[in-house]
């Protein structure tokens, strides 16, 4: 979903957020033949998400500006390690200095806080994937950083798959609890779906399981659900549909919620509370 074309409207709105007008200090202190060369380097360890991000606030400041992305999507790194280099005009690399930072961070905290889930659920089967709880215009940024981390996506948008969550099924029902009727309704509603639509419904307790099977969903995701009750959501699936654990999770639960058989575990937090990571922008002289 990262495209050239989405990164450079989002970094070109980034820019002229920052330099409206252009850069006062720059123009005011460096000369225009001035030249610098800046590392990106590492405070701290994680995992790195952004590089072609990084390179476009460069790109897109000054054409003359030559970028070294030297650490690939995913790589893990310690403190003091190099991901990137720049090289130019010195007015253009410290004008785009702060808008390739921002995403760099951004996108590498993504990354690196999704890598310590995967790690907590890698003697499972389960998949760590995140929400769509991301920053208005910024999913395609934050959902690669996700994978950058070896975490999944769930569905990009509310137009590429079906996800009847519990507000849903409150009006689709008129709150009424006859399994017969939710069983019903669904199958309803997926009459008029493609039959390559895939179909996932939220259920918030146990007795709402067998009636959404009885509809043919492809997903039931359990929410909020305590890991007794987890487990026997798996029991009674049996393999009839994924199974997907959402609500709550932290490190400190991850890893007890994919041992209950979960299919995938989704995480708000990969996206919404992330700390940027810091990196920075480091001028070499000689």
């Amino acid at each position: 979903m990262l495209t050239p074309q989405i990164i450079d409207r989002a970094v070109r709105a980034a820019l002229d957020e920052d330099a409206p007008w252009g850069d006062l200090t720059s123009r005011a202190f460096l000369p225009p033949e001035a030249t610098a060369r800046a590392e990106l380097v590492a405070r701290e360890p994680g995992v790195f998400s952004g590089g072609e991000v990084f390179a476009a606030a460069f790109r897109l400041t000054d054409p003359g500006v030559a970028i070294d992305v030297q650490a690939p999507d995913g790589t893990a790194f310690e403190a003091g390690a190099v991901l990137a280099a720049v090289e130019g005009p010195a007015q253009a690399v410290l004008t785009g200095e702060r808008v390739g930072l921002n995403f760099a961070q951004r996108m590498s905290g993504i990354a690196t806080l999704t890598s310590r889930y995967v790690a907590e659920v890698a003697h499972t089967p389960a998949r760590i994937v995140d929400t769509r709880k991301t920053t208005p215009g910024l999913r395609a940024f934050e959902r690669h950083a996700v994978r950058s981390g070896g975490g999944f996506n769930h569905r990009f948008s509310l137009s590429d798959a079906v996800m009847a969550k519990d507000n849903h099924l409150a009006v689709l029902t008129a709150g009424s609890v006859d399994d017969a009727a939710l069983t019903a309704a669904l199958r309803a509603g997926m009459a008029q779906l493609p039959h390559t639509t895939h179909v996932e419904v939220e259920v918030d307790r146990i007795a709402q399981i067998e009636p959404v099977l009885a509809a043919g969903v492809h997903t039931i995701m359990l929410d909020n659900f305590s890991l007794d009750d987890l487990r026997r959501g798996v029991e009674l699936i049996a393999g009839r549909a994924i199974v997907e654990a959402s609500g709550g999770v932290t490190l400190d639960t991850v890893r007890a919620i994919a041992e209950t058989g979960v299919d995938v575990i989704s995480v708000g937090a990969l996206t919404h509370s992330a700390p940027a990571l810091d990196l920075g922008l480091d001028i070499r002289i000689g």
